[in-house]
């Protein structure tokens, strides 16, 4: 097999074609509902984004900027479709596909974790402790009733209630002030922090403080301000708000973010109050109340009469609100679950009540019957899991014995409930079980790090490990963080936390596994060493996406969001634990792996887990200085450690994989091979990496624009600048990588890389790889430059540079995104326009616009170029120009450097900077200027005169005949040199601008003032020089196309230029008014043969022209052609004059044709229409003429003038035609009856006016026959009504000489034929002695010889003795005797 040449010789970035996305697998015919439903919408969304960063195919040669953005958004929509909580809990996870499948075969039960037996591997890490102050160990020991401790975690902030006081401190400062409450008259049994009603308090209170005593419950105000080293300073306010509680023993309160309503509960019953509050008192509801919303009416007051043995009574032990569905959970002292639906913002509805029982039977259907889930267990506490995290998982449930019961509500028939609705049952989804592992030998373990299993063994599920036994309480958060307590000995008062997290990595990427895991965690145990009073979540609560698919993808948020830190409040100090994200994990597992030596062993162990993909994006932001970890000091700092960052290196490097190429599975061969490259994991490591970097930007818009409440206009960035700076940062770094390690990294290394492959399948891969990779460096270096240029729009006054842009230009950057900004053309043309904006704005305030252009070309090239920069300093140029004044020679020297500048970067001039430059140059009067700018755009926009090949073409597929400038978007789509005309034309309508400014200006000021030219006279002439001068053809062309639309044609028929004539040329061939322009140009240029050549050229064109149009320009093609001019060569003219003729003769014959069928009776009238067009248009051909109208119609006359037209010279055929024509005159005569003419006058009248046209033709006009032959008919119709000499009359009229007359009548009166013999030899004989006298007479005007000499007067003597002997009749007897006599006479 022999292929084409296969490489470029040159490094040329970006021209390696460009690879497609890898091909989705088809998809799986069976999916859960749920499931296939978020999938399908991610689709679909995936299309849209793809469509929306490149708009093309994979088949066309897109842009590198195009393909990067392509694949990030590929990895975008990889990352948004991360599995949900409801669809991996308990269910199998496959190889990834484009959706992930899913069975319901297997029993919603797990227990796969994997709990780190090492520190690098570890999920969560202690990161610091922060101790009790002295002072509340002071006020601890005056304790005399009660203390109970708690944590404001989103505050950083705790809290210990001693007796009836209330203290809080920052537990994040070394040396905190206390806050203190002691209002309260008795002890306080709970406090808890909920966030207020909207429009009950003043702003500045953001959160309520809910203190509940032994008497009653009373809210206090909390506002919170953040102090100078970043902690939050709080300050607390008496609301005089209070409601009686005496004898509830309030020990359980809880809060709605939403609606700002508060629920209590008390050790001494099952009831669920709500504190009530309002701005101020009303008729019939005080500020403060409690509603008891389960027990009803006088019930609360009935005493319950019990009789046997006294039972336990059940109490509210924990509250839990899920504001996403409005439901509020509670857990009761024996285990119960109720779920009571907000229906409004009054009422508290009771809809479930799940009974342990029932739990248990649920979850009996799951598994076999373990100790782990039996009637000796209870539920120690419940987490909600929001709508937002899982569309139909509700709620977790802690056992005491260390199990998670994932719980869901649902309405009728199943369905999730919505906010609005109110589910009505509740089951048991998933049960995840304790990891295996011995529970006596957890304790011993150091508290960075114990001893752990791996991941359980998949076919089988451990459902009996008691590591977990007994769990005192437990607490998850989203996304799937849990944190378990478990008091193992109870003497001690000590806890072992075991906390665990879902392993994001392999739930995101599963693992080709029979079978594969199932809800797999990574799990720590860590040894408290006291006893947990309270737990918090010190960071923001976690969510990577806004719906249940892509919610819990902690890896796509490593560098977009804070880590998340969970507080816990021990007896001896808070302890704060971080989630280690997968890269901080990998830069540890690098530090403690043992260097180079356990680099691969490491690799391995994280390939397997996650990938290689997510292999090569983990290693790339380590060594970019992307993972964190805990140092000596308990700080949490960048891993800057040079082995580090080598070994990241070295395995993006190394183990980042190879590009595939396989020939065989190339199915359409029409598409380039190299589309059909998948690019390596290294490429798909470092697009996800990107992706991860510009996720909270890449959709976000631009601005925000919005209006204060005194009525301004505010524009605000939608992502802040600080992030902005940070990502710029990350970019910058990864960009520099890239750039230094280069020429170690396949597909970047350049065509040097090519000799290192074998095949021609690797070469393909190699072309992918690179073409791949560039794109997206490419992306990388045009993002840095947008946020850049983001930055410096914010920098310069926004509001008054978005206030300055059009309507439509404000509404495209409101809709702006930052991938459209960087990776479309419309950003960077919206771009420019806001670069254009601000120096107009510091122009017109007078700043120095060279800094500001400068600025912008050295932070955002692709936005502000050197040539803008330019640009710029050319307007300022201009700007000066017209403060010096328009007379002044400095302004002139202002204008002329302007000018000199707009032609240097003319090549990224726009049309509306040069619309700019034209209006400030015109009112200068500096007329020459702005037409040399504007020709000079033209050509630039067109260099490779693409416009002038489609103007000399004829204009194909463009513009019509009747608008030359009108163009359609399908005839540019068909012909691209359309749309190189439409720019040049453009820039050509300026000049027409200018051209009327000029003249407008010449009827304001003269042009000759004393003699003497003026300035402005001076400034016109300029202009008029230089659109003479002007070598550009296809400006010219437009101009003259201009003159003609603006009716200035006889402007066009001065211009002195050989490009008047080329233009009137091509347009001719369209139009016969250019062609009449033409010959009006050649002959007021005295050019009269090429001016009749155009004549005879319109008269023969297939032009709709009238048949008397053509015979007029036949007659002023012969008067021109007539015409003698020194240097015009003879034989030239003559050739022309002749065809005009010619063609003349041929023409009038068809008129005279064309007025005969117009009055031709026999003629339809529907037809005579059709005839008629049909011959008053082209000239037709003789044959055409004869053959289908003349002879058919017995138009013998226009016959004998087509013989005479075409040379026909067969005697038979004139002579038949000639007598045809005599019997049709003498046939039309009679026709007409006596209101006619009399039939021999009919004839006389043809035969003399055919003769005129025949000018006596020998040929055509042949006497010797005619006269025979009109002597033949005046014998056969009505001798005696005519008169005796008519038909010798008519050839006397015309001209005929009488010899040739006399001499036929000879013959006739020698041949002594029929009708013409015997007796009737007589009527010769009379006409011969007509004709004699008449020729006597004619002869001797004048002194002349009879009949012309001496012999002929004999010859006619002697005719006229033998005629005499005919028997004459007795008047020609006697007019012969005397003619007789005076011929001898005068021969004498």
């Amino acid at each position: 097999m022999s292929y084409p040449p296969q490489t470029p010789q040159k490094a040329l970035p970006g021209a390696y074609i460009q690879t497609p996305a890898v091909r989705s697998i088809p998809a799986p015919q069976s999916y859960l509902s749920n499931f296939l439903q978020h999938q399908s919408q991610a689709l679909s969304q995936r299309g849209q984004v793809t469509q929306t960063g490149t708009e093309k195919s994979d088949v066309e040669d897109i842009q590198p900027i195009a393909r990067g953005a392509k694949a990030v958004d590929e990895a975008l929509w990889e990352e948004s479709r991360y599995p949900d909580l409801d669809n991996y809990i308990g269910r199998e996870l496959y190889l990834r596909s484009t959706i992930v499948k899913l069975t319901g075969t297997v029993e919603g039960i797990s227990s796969e974790y994997e709990v780190s037996t090492q520190p690098a591997w570890a999920p969560f890490q202690k990161t610091k402790m922060y101790t009790i102050p002295d002072r509340i160990f002071e006020q601890y020991n005056r304790a005399q009733v009660s203390t109970i401790m708690g944590l404001f975690a989103d505050f950083n902030h705790a809290w210990v209630a001693i007796d009836n006081a209330l203290y809080l401190w920052d537990y994040t400062h070394p040396n905190p002030d206390l806050v203190s409450f002691e209002n309260a008259s008795h002890t306080i049994t709970a406090v808890r922090l909920v966030a207020p009603r909207a429009g009950v308090f003043v702003p500045s209170v953001v959160r309520l403080l809910v203190v509940a005593t032994t008497a009653d419950i009373i809210l206090v105000g909390m506002s919170a301000q953040t102090a100078s080293n970043g902690g939050k300073a709080v300050a607390l306010y008496s609301l005089k708000m209070a409601t009686p509680v005496r004898g509830l023993d309030v020990d359980v309160i809880e809060g709605s973010n939403a609606t700002g309503r508060i629920f209590f509960s008390g050790r001494g019953s099952n009831d669920i109050y709500e504190f009530t509050y309002q701005q101020e008192e009303k008729w019939f509801a005080n500020r403060c109340a409690k509603v008891n919303h389960t027990t009803k009416g006088y019930s609360t007051f009935t005493p319950s009469l019990l009789f046997g043995p006294k039972a336990q009574q059940e109490i509210v032990v924990q509250m839990v609100m899920d504001d996403s569905r409005r439901l509020l959970y509670t857990l009761s002292s024996k285990s119960t679950i109720r779920v009571f639906f907000m229906r409004n913002n009054t009422a508290l509805d009771l809809v479930i009540t799940k009974r342990l029982g029932q739990t248990l039977s649920n979850v009996g259907h799951m598994t076999s019957p373990t100790d782990l889930i039996s009637p000796s267990m209870r539920l120690v506490s419940i987490s909600a899991i929001t709508a937002q995290e899982a569309a139909k998982t509700n709620v977790v449930a802690s056992t005491s014995t260390g199990c998670r019961i994932f719980m869901s509500a649902t309405s009728s028939y199943g369905s999730s409930p919505s906010s609005s609705t109110a589910p009505t049952s509740m089951q048991v989804q998933h049960v995840k079980f304790p990891p295996a592992g011995n529970s006596s030998s957890q304790q011993n373990q150091p508290s960075e790090s114990t001893q752990v299993t791996q991941y359980s063994n998949p076919t089988a599920i451990n459902t009996s490990s008691k590591a977990l036994v007994p769990t005192r309480t437990a607490v998850r958060y989203a996304p799937g963080y849990f944190l378990t307590f478990v008091a193992r000995d109870q003497q001690a008062g000590t806890d072992l936390l075991f906390v665990s997290g879902a392993d994001t990595g392999r739930i995101a990427q599963p693992q080709e596994q029979q079978p594969p895991i199932k809800y797999p965690e990574l799990a720590l145990w860590l040894n408290l060493g006291s006893r947990a009073e309270d737990i918090g979540l010190a960071s923001g609560a976690f969510s990577a996406s806004s719906t249940p698919v892509g919610f819990g993808n902690e890896l796509a948020v490593q560098f977009d969001k804070p880590t998340s830190e969970i507080a816990v409040l021990t007896n001896t100090g808070v302890h704060m634990l971080r989630r280690r994200r997968l890269v901080d994990i990998f830069a540890a597992a690098l530090r403690l792996g043992g260097g180079a030596e356990g680099l691969e062993g490491e690799v391995n162990k994280f390939v397997r887990r996650y990938g290689r993909g997510e292999l090569a994006s983990t290693a790339l932001a380590v060594a970019c200085g992307q993972a964190f970890d805990v140092t000596s000091d308990s700080r949490l700092a960048r891993i800057s450690d040079p082995e580090v960052l080598e070994l990241a290196r070295k395995t993006f490097i190394t183990y980042g994989g190879k590009a595939f190429y396989n020939e065989n599975s190339r199915v359409d061969r029409s598409v380039p091979a190299v589309d059909s490259v998948r690019p390596s994991p290294r490429h798909e490591g470092v697009a996800r990496y990107i992706s991860r970097l510009l996720r909270s930007v890449w959709k976000a818009p631009i601005t925000v624009e919005n209006m204060t409440p005194t009525g301004g206009f505010v524009v605000s960035p939608a992502v802040g600048l600080n992030k902005l700076q940070n990502i710029s940062q990350d970019l910058t770094k990864l960009k520099e990588f890239l750039d230094t390690n280069k020429s170690f990294i396949e597909g970047l290394a350049g065509p040097e890389a090519l000799g290192n492959v074998n095949t021609k399948n690797e070469e393909v891969a190699l072309q992918g790889e690179h073409r791949a990779l560039h794109a997206l460096v490419v992306l990388i270096d045009r993002v840095i430059e947008g946020i850049a240029f983001v930055l410096v729009l914010y920098d310069e006054k926004i509001e008054e540079t978005i206030l300055s842009l059009a309507n439509e230009t404000r509404q495209q950057v409101r809709d702006l995104t930052y991938e459209r900004l960087c990776a479309t053309d419309q950003g960077k043309t919206l771009a420019k326009d806001l670069v254009k904006a601000i120096v107009n704005r510091n122009i017109s305030s007078g700043s120095n616009v060279e800094t500001v252009a400068e600025a912008l070309r050295r932070r955002c090239g692709s936005f502000c170029s050197a040539d803008d920069v330019v640009i710029f300093k050319a307007q300022e140029y201009v700007k000066r120009g017209a403060e010096a004044g328009a007379d002044s020679d400095v302004c002139r020297d202002y204008l002329n450097e302007s000018l000199r500048l707009f032609k240097q970067a003319v090549a990224s001039l726009s049309m509306e900077q040069l619309n700019w430059a034209v209006g400030q140059y015109v009112p200068l009067q500096f007329y020459a200027g702005a037409i040399q700018l504007c020709l000079e755009k033209a050509r630039e926009s067109d260099r490779g005169n693409r416009a002038l090949t489609w103007i000399q073409e004829g204009r194909p597929q463009g513009v019509s005949d009747s608008s030359p400038k009108l163009v359609t978007s399908a005839n540019k789509g068909q012909d691209k040199r359309v749309e190189a005309f439409e720019a040049r034309r453009r820039c050509y309508d300026l000049v027409h601008q200018v051209i009327l400014r000029v003249e407008q200006s010449r009827t304001q000021s003269p042009d000759i003032v004393d003699g003497h030219l003026t300035s402005s006279g001076r400034r016109r002439e300029e202009a008029a020089d230089e659109i003479d001068s002007a070598d550009d053809e296809v400006f010219q062309t437009d101009l003259y196309d201009w003159y003609l639309e603006n009716n200035r044609a006889d402007q066009l028929l001065e211009v002195e230029s050989t490009y008047v004539v080329t233009y009137l040329e091509r347009r001719s061939s369209d139009d016969t008014a250019y062609a009449d322009l033409l010959w009006k140009y050649y002959i007021q240029h005295e050019r009269y043969q090429d001016a009749a050549a155009v004549q005879l050229a319109l008269a023969k064109s297939k032009f709709m022209l009238s048949l008397d149009k053509r015979i007029e320009y036949l007659g002023l093609a012969r008067t021109n052609a007539s015409t003698t001019r020194p240097g015009i060569v003879r034989s030239t003219r003559s050739e022309v004059l002749r065809e005009v003729s010619d063609l003349l003769e041929v023409a009038n014959i068809q008129g005279d044709l064309v007025q005969r069928l117009k009055g031709d009776s026999r003629i339809s009238a529907d037809r005579r229409p059709q005839v008629i067009e049909e011959l008053d248009g082209a000239i037709l051909p003789l044959t055409v003429l004869f053959n289908t109208y003349c002879e058919p119609a017995c138009y013998f006359d226009l016959c004998i003038l087509i013989y005479e037209a075409a040379d026909h010279r067969v005697a038979s055929d004139i002579k038949a035609t000639w007598q045809n024509l005599l019997e049709r005159a003498h046939a039309d005569a009679e026709e007409m009856g006596e209101q006619g003419p009399r039939p021999y006058e009919m004839v006389a009248e043809a035969v003399r006016s055919l003769g005129n046209k025949l000018q006596l033709s020998q040929t055509m006009f042949p006497v010797p026959e005619l006269l025979p032959m009109l002597k033949r008919y005046a014998h056969s119709y009505q001798p005696d009504s005519q008169p005796e000499t008519w038909m010798l009359d008519i050839f006397i009229d015309l001209q005929v000489p009488f010899e040739t007359i006399y001499a036929t009548l000879e013959s006739m009166f020698y041949n002594d034929e029929p009708p013409f013999h015997g007796r009737n030899r007589r009527l010769i004989g009379n006409d011969i002695v007509y004709i004699a006298k008449m020729w006597f007479q004619d002869s001797i005007r004048g002194s002349g010889s009879p009949f012309g000499g001496e012999d002929n007067a004999i010859a006619v003597s002697q005719m006229l003795h033998m005629v005499m002997q005919s028997g004459l009749d007795e008047r020609r007897l006697e007019e012969c005797q005397n003619l007789r006599m005076r011929i001898e006479v005068m021969l004498r």
